[in-house]
């Protein structure tokens, strides 16, 4: 009997010393997990933050230039964008689509006429307010576009969801871009439509809005007057859409062909590839949860720049890509660019902002800079480049920034913008490195960083049990 209790005693001892062994691997699993998340939270949220920076220092004391004139006659295009963020593309791309048209009047409009952030750390001036046009003031737009915002279901944004139903009641057609799909969800308007989003949204949207039929696979969706597309550059195509709607097939034609996109044609099929998250999609996650050590690229912009090209450098090199943090330089406080968009900038008469890289989109050649932007280049030791060695016949405006993005970082980083800008990419050559090596050994860094972490405790308990004194 003595020995079986012994043996009892022993086996619970055994199991014990089991469970607390458990019990440690546990806390340092979580430990260790944890202090990961945290490192990427942290990253990633420094690169919400470069993306969507903080207005150009003053510009909320500036004497803004007044906003053109509506003219009488003409098709009308609102283009809403929020006062807390918008993305880029999903504003300048349908802007100067729409634009183009000798039939069409476009303007850009919010809650308030301040500076708005757009993703790439570039910065827009609204023309108008919500309420000039609810109140008459602003003749009702016959197309609103709805680009996607830093926050489509929070309070911030309520009443620009209110002023698009109003619009929607009132006869406008709605153009919902990218993840702009989400506000209009948020707002009632999709429930009972068919719709569409940015591909890696559109799982979270049919769990959030289960009475929209959410498609995927196309480039845009039609019903009744509402249109929503795919990620990002689908905005061109969905306006190109609009306006040969509204203005006819020879116009949409004219604007297509000199815009080039990829495989667009007038009444062309709207069926693309299904996009699903990939191992190749890593260096999008790693650029944007590591982005400590990474280059800075100032982008300088001239009076005249085209919005699709601004929209490309300012996605290409941060907005989707996240390789390096980014400045807009001006040679003043304000450029205009060709279609009238007010873009706020960072005064070529300033200092140094530290810039790796001088980049200028949308110029034929570096002589055409100005002496504002010329200056300040050699102020800060760089020379003015032209994306990719500039845009050739026949592209379209993301094409030089991605051959540029791929040489000075990596090819696996502009495919994976090319996939996040959902963007077609099969006939880009591309040359440059294969992978992204600063932010992957970042990434690496911080996996021995949180085990290390997660160590700590079973290390902490050893080093005590060491020294504990025996009897």
């Amino acid at each position: 009997m003595l020995e079986t209790s012994s043996e009892a005693r022993k086996g619970h001892r055994a199991r014990h010393r089991a469970l607390r062994r458990t019990g440690w691997v546990l806390l340092g699993t979580a430990l260790a997990t944890a202090s990961f998340a945290g490192i990427a939270f942290a990253g990633v949220s420094a690169s919400m933050a470069d993306s969507f920076a903080a207005a150009p220092r003053g510009s909320d004391a500036g004497v803004w230039p007044a906003a053109r004139p509506v003219p009488e006659g003409r098709i009308t295009v609102a283009v809403a964008v929020g006062n807390e963020g918008s993305v880029a593309t999903d504003v300048l791309a349908p802007y100067q689509v729409f634009a183009e048209s000798r039939d069409m009047f476009v303007y850009t409009v919010a809650a308030e006429r301040r500076v708005s952030p757009l993703s790439g750390g570039a910065h827009l001036l609204p023309d108008h307010t919500l309420a000039e046009v609810a109140d008459g003031t602003l003749p009702e737009p016959d197309v609103v576009v709805v680009p996607a915002v830093t926050d489509p279901t929070g309070a911030g944004e309520e009443r620009l969801r209110r002023w698009i139903v109003e619009r929607h009641h009132r006869g406008a057609r709605i153009l919902g871009v990218c993840a702009g799909s989400e506000l209009l969800a948020a707002s009632g308007l999709l429930d009972g439509r068919d719709a569409t989003s940015f591909w890696s949204n559109i799982t979270s949207l049919e769990r959030s809005y289960p009475k929209v039929a959410w498609k995927r696979g196309l480039r845009y969706v039609e019903d009744g007057r509402v249109t929503t597309t795919a990620g990002v550059t689908s905005g061109t195509m969905g306006a190109l859409r609009l306006v040969e709607e509204l203005a006819g097939t020879a116009e949409a034609t004219r604007i297509g062909t000199g815009l080039s996109y990829p495989g667009w044609t007038p009444d062309g099929p709207t069926a693309i590839p299904a996009n699903h998250l990939a191992l190749g999609d890593l260096p999008y996650a790693f650029n944007a949860a590591f982005p400590w050590l990474r280059p800075t690229t100032a982008i300088g912009l001239v009076d005249g720049v085209e919005e699709i090209d601004a929209a490309a450098a300012f996605e290409g090199y941060g907005g989707v890509s996240f390789a390096t943090r980014t400045l807009v330089i001006g040679a003043g406080d304000t450029v205009t660019t060709r279609h009238g968009l007010v873009l706020v900038t960072r005064s070529a008469k300033g200092g140094a902002h530290g810039a790796d890289r001088f980049v200028v989109p949308g110029v034929t050649n570096t002589s055409d800079l100005g002496s504002a932007l010329d200056g300040w280049a050699r102020r800060n030791g760089l020379a003015a480049e032209l994306p990719g060695g500039g845009r050739r016949s026949g592209e379209f405006g993301f094409d030089p920034v991605l051959r540029d993005l791929a040489e000075s970082s990596d090819r696996r980083t502009a495919l994976a913008t090319a996939k996040f800008s959902e963007y077609p990419s099969a006939h880009l050559e591309l040359t440059g490195a294969s992978w992204p090596w600063r932010s992957t050994l970042l990434a690496a860094a911080a996996v021995v960083v949180s085990v290390g972490v997660g160590l700590a405790p079973t290390a902490i308990r050893h080093t005590v049990r060491r020294r504990r004194p025996t009897a």
